[in-house]
């Protein structure tokens, strides 16, 4: 647990920034985000001394910058996180601040902010604690999802499952934090802390939705999975038909949005192999110029069509969703649900919460999931899940 100890000096270290600014923030039952985008080195942080609900139909682009943290349930409300303090970190330093929000951010650093020694705390989250499937259960739940795929019911069923696991006795969330924005370049890296969400972390390659600069709209489809190791030339890598068929899928998905609202002025590129952290991934890219096509409410739009999209539900979506009620067997709260920054220098960048992580005082509860597909085979998914959880595991097993 950390302590106050001082006024904070001229100079830290990006860690102690952060450790300290998240104590301030779980002290005083504060909400707290922290993140970075994937191929950027500048890591953020916000303080929000509330959390706001936002229903479904209110637009990003009203809102001012801040956080927003959805379930995977589209019909729970969104936890949206104003930024009443924000900074940013670039090379372990505190950057000198450029927006209006960060010069205040920086008045109250100077006058007002305290060093915190120690280990940083954050909410542990509420009593809800999903059980952790057998490889037998897991290969079970995944043959049940095939045989209605083989019906005619289901094209495809995303099949999650959970890993409970003891958190490693000196465990420090920032030093979770920055090392997975060391190993996993190319994922938004988040730690979000509230009273209301509890604490998750998480590594995802996943993006929604993006907007730059109120102009560009983009987002990805991105499926199939296999192991990456190091030094491997991409250029080679074979995919199975299922993976190819899986990733088309989301893509014809994405397409079906942009026909729901008449839109046919679109880019698309791919799919290609990217790697994600210990995994390989196919992605499409799909880009939108919001100028030339008059949607200045695109980010919005699109957002409420593609959540939850066929990569972490399935299609068709409801009966995809029915069968993951009935027979997924938990709840699975911010899990597959989104979450990023909005607003922040007219950019939206959200993202699905894939490969995360719910802290829960001295234990973890590690999320995974795998796309089905009448070609899919259990033991493989099985495996497929745990290449997903291992490095989030690695960072926070217990010694």
């Amino acid at each position: 647990m950390a302590t106050v100890t001082s006024v904070v000096p001229s100079t830290l270290s990006e860690t102690d920034y952060l450790s300290s600014l998240i104590a301030y923030a779980v002290d005083n039952q504060f909400s707290v985000a922290v993140w970075r985008l994937p191929g950027d080195e500048k890591r953020h942080l916000i303080i929000s001394r509330r959390q706001d609900l936002l229903n479904q139909d209110l637009p990003l682009e009203d809102l001012p910058p801040g956080f927003i943290f959805a379930p995977f349930d589209k019909s729970s409300d969104r936890i949206f996180l104003k930024a009443d303090l924000s900074f940013s970190f670039s090379k372990n330093t505190l950057l000198a601040p450029v927006s209006p929000l960060e010069i205040v951010s920086e008045a109250w650093l100077q006058t007002e902010f305290r060093v915190a020694k120690g280990r940083p705390p954050y909410y542990p989250g509420g009593s809800y604690q999903p059980p952790s499937l057998s490889q037998e259960d897991y290969d079970n739940l995944v043959s049940l999802g095939i045989q209605e795929i083989e019906k005619g019911n289901l094209e495809k069923v995303v099949l999650s499952r959970t890993q409970t696991v003891g958190l490693r006795r000196d465990f420090d969330v920032v030093q979770a934090f920055e090392r997975l924005c060391e190993v996993n370049p190319n994922a938004l890296i988040s730690f979000v802390s509230s009273p209301a969400t509890g604490t998750w972390l998480g590594a995802t390659p996943e993006l929604l939705v993006s907007v730059e600069d109120k102009t560009i709209f983009r987002t990805i489809a991105l499926a199939g999975t296999q192991q990456y190791y190091e030094g491997l030339n991409l250029k080679n890598v074979a995919w199975t038909q299922k993976d190819i068929e899986e990733q088309a899928l989301v893509e014809r998905y994405i397409i079906s949005c942009f026909k729901t609202i008449r839109l046919r002025e679109y880019d698309e590129h791919g799919p290609r192999t990217v790697i994600a952290g210990n995994v390989l991934h196919l992605k499409s890219e799909f880009k939108v110029d919001m100028h030339a096509t008059n949607f200045p409410q695109l980010g919005s739009v699109m957002l409420q069509l593609l959540h939850p999209t066929s990569a972490v539900c399935g299609m068709p979506l409801a009966n995809a969703l029915n069968f993951l009620q009935k027979y997924e067997g938990y709840k699975r709260q911010f899990y597959a649900g989104y979450l990023g920054p909005v607003n922040f220098n007219a950019n939206i960048s959200i993202f699905v919460n894939l490969r995360c992580t719910q802290l829960l005082g001295d234990k973890a509860i590690l999320y995974a999931g795998a796309g089905i597909t009448i070609d899919s085979i259990p033991e493989q998914e099985w495996i497929e899940t745990e290449m997903k959880i291992s490095p989030l595991l690695q960072v926070i097993r217990e010694d």
